[in-house]
């Protein structure tokens, strides 16, 4: 195997050796001949390609030196270019100035107006765009504007002047406050303001002047000064006059006037809403028909003005006549639709002629809600009627018997109301088999009162009235509002009447009295009216028993703050009676005894002043505190006496017996309180140390014996009202010390 593949390997190697030589041989020959070739190119080609090169860099910096100086050159003419063509429409603009001037002198001498203010408005869009050039380069640019200037002062001139003479107003100058004939007179004139034409519009002149005016941007401020005193000279007076009319007459050379007339016949305060309302739309149409049916863009000239005056004449209106129209009864509430109605129709006749663009306004909102508004006017009025009974004299007084009763109005008996009575008939009922109440249960004691209180509660009973039937905010209003007048009782009538209440016995009597009779009836003034009120107030929120001990209270203070007065004033008295010592010395006697009849004088004038005023257990509760505050000084003064001559204890004596005599009178009763007498008479039951001093008064004058016997070993009536200390005191200090005496203290213990 081996030696076939080293024969096939030798015989190929001969084949091929021969073949590879040659083709070496020729190759070799080839890339001589190649290398040649490439080198003579090379050399051809290098050699010629350096100096092109140098000669195209030379020509394409020659290439750049002149593409930079064409470019200079279109830069500079360029430049050149936009000057003038800036120049040239700077000459166009002022070219267009220059003729917009002529045309508006022109036009302003012919008096077309429009086509002046048009002109001269395009000579200022002139101007105003060679400002926005900024360029200093028009010397006369400051003239221009000067110029510009001076003419449309000269164009706004003649317009005021037309419209001046076109409309003219006569207001006679007076000194007078202000009031109706302050506008008499007062006359507006539309001079050839209309066109003879069966139209009757503006004429072409008016409103050429208002469209002028428009133009030039003087519109609105002419419209706004005419407002003004539109406003001031008819509008407003219209409303708030009644007496002032106003009359519309067509005169020839003059034209249309509107005046104003006072007539002295008219003794009305306020107009009527439907008569302010018909003197507004004739005022205002007779305006639109010959001077403000003009339009300016888009939009009439009476809607410009009545954007002007609507608000101002809405609150006019609404202030100075609706506010008078507000019923003051709920009564007359439903003949108010009335007026609501024609506030609707006075609106809808001012949008035909279109013052008037909004749907809702002011005006109508208000008279819309009147029962708020009648709420809100009645609360006020009862508040200051109430107020002022309150600040009125407290001294005009009313007798106040138990049978006189409040007067409460018939009220729809309510559909839960038949099940409260049979409640209240079982109750009776079954009290029959019980006890009775007395006649005289829950009802006020004869008294007096401020004639101006029991107005205050007959205007409470009125004002809750008023909340029956009303609506539910109308009726909560005036419910709250009769609490505030009781509210404002409470804090006003003791602050604004506290120096007399305090000066004068008989109105503290009367105030106590007032607190007393307010209370009463507030016990049961809710439930009167709670069944026939709206929720929540039926459902118990309508009563006055929580303000009760309020009144009670107030009443019982200023009562007392008067007692405490008026024992100051007897403990004064008594002060000068030198504490009853030495009466044996005539001066000594001569005090006391004065103070003691000006004691007794003092409780007889008051009850000169209470007897009739107040309640009679409340005046003898007050007497006998009184009386019980002297002799009690007086018992406590003798008391404390060491020693009492013969001749002491008779003045003494003497000086008591007086009190003893006269101090009872006082709570005699009156000639129509006769059967009060007993009551009256009992004065131990209101004086507590009448017994004691009656006892003092005895003993002043008794001897050992009557004494040891009034004592009776502890349970006479002397021991009843003195102790056993007490009694040995005065003993001592009448008896000299004797064995009778001695005895005798050894017989009271």
């Amino acid at each position: 195997m081996a030696s076939f593949v080293t024969e096939v390997l030798a015989s190929s190697g001969k084949l091929e050796k021969e073949d590879l030589a040659s083709k070496i041989s020729r190759m070799s020959r080839k890339v001589e001949d190649t290398k040649e070739e490439v080198c003579d190119m090379i050399n051809k080609k290098y050699s010629e390609f350096l100096p092109n090169l140098q000669a195209s860099e030379d020509l394409m910096q020659q290439v750049q030196q002149n593409i930079h100086v064409a470019v200079n050159e279109y830069i500079k003419l360029k430049q050149q270019l936009e000057k003038n063509t800036l120049i040239i429409k700077m000459l166009e603009h002022l070219k267009e100035f220059h003729s917009a001037m002529e045309d508006f002198n022109k036009t302003l001498q012919e008096k077309k107006y429009v086509d002046a203010a048009t002109h001269l408005e395009k000579a200022r869009k002139n101007v105003d765009s060679l400002k926005d050039w900024k360029t200093s380069q028009v010397p006369l640019l400051s003239s221009l504007t000067s110029e510009l200037t001076v003419q449309r002062e000269n164009l706004i001139y003649h317009l005021g002047d037309e419209w001046k003479r076109l409309v003219i107003w006569r207001v006679p100058s007076t000194k007078e406050s202000a009031g109706p004939k302050t506008f008499h007179k007062v006359e507006l004139v539309l001079s050839e303001a209309c066109s003879k034409d069966v139209e009757q519009k503006p004429t072409p002149l008016l409103c050429s002047v208002l469209q002028a005016l428009a133009i030039q941007g003087d519109l609105q401020n002419k419209i706004k000064l005419f407002s003004q005193v539109l406003l001031k000279n008819m509008l407003k007076p219209l409303v708030m006059y009644a007496s002032l009319e106003l009359i519309v007459s067509e005169q020839h050379g003059e034209g249309t006037i509107l005046g104003l007339e006072c007539l002295e016949e008219e003794n009305k305060e306020r107009s009527t809403p439907s008569q302010v309302y018909k003197k507004l739309l004739l005022l205002l149409k007779t305006l639109h028909t010959h001077l403000l049916d003009v339009s300016i863009g888009d939009k009439k000239l009476s809607a410009i003005l009545g954007e002007l005056i609507w608000e101002e004449m809405s609150k006019c209106i609404i202030h100075d006549c609706l506010v008078y129209s507000i019923p003051t009864n709920s009564s007359e509430l439903e003949r108010y639709n009335i007026v609501i109605k024609e506030t609707e129709a006075f609106e809808e006749a001012l949008k035909n002629v279109e013052y008037l663009q909004v749907d809702s306004t002011d005006l109508l909102k208000y008279a819309r809600d009147v029962n708020c508004h009648f709420a809100s006017k009645k609360c006020r009025d009862v508040i200051v009627a109430a107020r002022k009974l309150m600040t009125s004299k407290m001294h005009n007084t009313v007798k106040i018997s138990p049978e006189s009763k409040l007067r409460l109005p018939k009220l729809p008996p309510p559909g839960s109301e038949v099940k409260v009575k049979q409640e209240v008939v079982k109750e009776e009922v079954s009290m029959e088999n019980s006890k009775q109440l007395s006649a005289c249960s829950l009802r006020l004691p004869a008294c007096r009162i401020s004639e101006s209180v029991q107005q205050l509660m007959e205007l409470a009973v009125n004002t809750l009235c008023e909340a029956v039937g009303s609506s539910t905010q109308c009726s909560l209003q005036l419910f709250f509002t009769v609490r505030n007048i009781f509210q404002l009782f409470y804090d006003v009538v003791p602050t604004y009447h506290k120096e007399n209440l305090l000066k004068f016995p008989h109105l503290a009597a009367v105030q106590h009295n007032n607190c007393m009779y307010l209370a009463h009836h507030l016990l049961t003034l809710g439930h009167h009216f709670r069944a026939h009120l709206p929720q929540p107030l039926s459902e118990g929120v309508a009563t006055f028993v929580d303000m009760v001990p309020g009144f009670r209270k107030l009443g019982a203070q200023c009562f007392l703050a008067q007692l405490n007065v008026q024992r100051a004033e007897l403990l004064e008295r008594l002060a000068t009676a030198h504490n009853f010592s030495n009466l044996d010395d005539e001066d000594n006697y001569t005090a006391t005894s004065k103070a003691v009849r000006q004691v007794i004088h003092q409780l007889k004038q008051l009850g000169t002043v209470w007897q009739d005023v107040l309640p009679v257990s409340i005046y003898c509760k007050t007497m006998g505190n009184l009386l019980n505050t002297a002799i009690t000084e007086i018992i406590a003064k003798v008391m404390m006496l060491e020693d009492i001559s013969s001749e002491d204890g008779e003045h003494l004596h003497t000086l008591c017996q007086t009190i003893i005599e006269e101090g009872p009178l006082v709570f005699t009763p009156l000639a129509e309180e006769n059967k009060n007498k007993k009551y009256q008479e009992e004065v131990p039951l209101y004086v507590k140390k009448w017994s004691a001093f009656k006892e003092l008064v005895i003993v002043l004058r008794a001897n050992l014996q009557e004494i040891v016997d009034r004592w009776t070993d502890g349970k006479g009536p002397l021991a009843v009202e003195f102790s056993s200390l007490e009694v040995k005191s005065l003993v001592r200090a009448l008896f000299q010390n004797t064995e009778r005496r001695a005895v005798a203290l050894t017989k009271i213990k």
